[in-house]
């Protein structure tokens, strides 16, 4: 599973927003995603991917940021 499909089935499950609104420029507040469930959506990531988030990670503010954040994680953990 890629990240951006994590992000799509998080927040359809959760607030069901459909997939195919769930694009790179939406802004995650205007999903609905507060800080809750930000940390939610960090604890799917971490717990799918077998990852650790840093504590001192900059809050991301779009869909396209979150994905950017994931995939350079996962990224670094193959190397």
């Amino acid at each position: 599973m890629k990240s951006i499909e994590l992000i799509r089935n998080f927040l359809n499950a959760r607030q069901g927003i459909e997939p195919a609104k769930i694009v790179p420029e939406a802004l995650l507040a205007d999903l609905g995603v507060d800080s809750l469930m930000m940390l939610e959506l960090i604890f799917e990531f971490e717990d799918k991917f077998d990852l650790k988030l840093p504590e001192d990670l900059k809050s991301p503010q779009t869909v396209g940021e979150m994905v950017t954040l994931m995939d350079g994680l996962i990224a670094s953990q193959k190397s």
